[in-house]
């Protein structure tokens, strides 16, 4: 039976508009690290050089190839994580907003279980060869843990983000927690190529610790 982390993992991708605390375990994911304005086209390369790795896993056993463990499958969503460079961070202030060139980012896309280091690292030479982007050899595979985060969804264009991150930061006082990271995690669930920003839908998620 097909996987599909829409309907399998809804605790993780599809919270409520309310936030939640929940424990993220460690997951495999394609990654690339970079620095500036999503907006920009060198951002939008980025993206399609983590959807060509991750397609070419997906479609291994079109090619011949299974690899232990494989099974089918939905490609897990575009994720991101963000904060500002060092010295804007160290100037921001909240409700003053930002400038999106001061934005640093590590995107990425989740790999089923099955996706080894090796694995990963001969697929990404595979699709290099195939499917030219300069990212491509920017493209890590790392394992990263969340840990103990606060979610919540996101309904909204993304510049206006900040009334739902003041809704998470008020629960956390409430609950006796604080960020436990510089990074707020994005969770794409809706194409920003084909819907409106009023109806985009976006998980925000940061980690927390308890208050000492």
């Amino acid at each position: 039976m097909k996987h599909e982390w829409r309907k399998a993992e809804k605790e993780t991708y599809l919270p409520k508009a309310k936030p939640t605390l929940i424990e993220v375990p460690t997951y495999s994911y394609y990654t690339l690290t970079g620095e500036g304005n999503p907006n920009d086209e060198d951002f939008g390369e980025a993206v399609a050089a983590l959807y060509a790795m991750s397609y070419g896993i997906k479609m291994m056993p079109k090619k011949g190839i299974t690899p232990d463990g494989y099974f089918d499958y939905t490609v897990y969503p575009l994720e991101g994580l963000w904060t500002l460079k060092e010295e804007a961070f160290s100037d921001f202030k909240e409700g003053d907003g930002f400038n999106l060139d001061d934005l640093t980012y590590k995107i990425m896309i989740r790999q089923p279980d099955f996706v080894t280091e090796a694995l990963a690292l001969e697929n990404i030479k595979a699709v290099s060869a195939k499917k030219p982007n300069i990212n491509n050899e920017r493209v890590q595979f790392e394992r990263i843990t969340d840990g103990s985060s606060i979610q919540m969804l996101h309904k909204g264009a993304y510049s206006e983000e900040e009334a739902t991150f003041a809704i998470m930061d008020a629960y956390c006082k409430e609950q006796g927690l604080q960020r436990n990271s510089p990074y707020h995690r994005e969770i794409y669930l809706s194409d920003p190529r084909k819907t409106v920003p009023e109806k985009q839908k976006t998980v925000l998620r940061y980690q927390v610790k308890a208050i000492d």
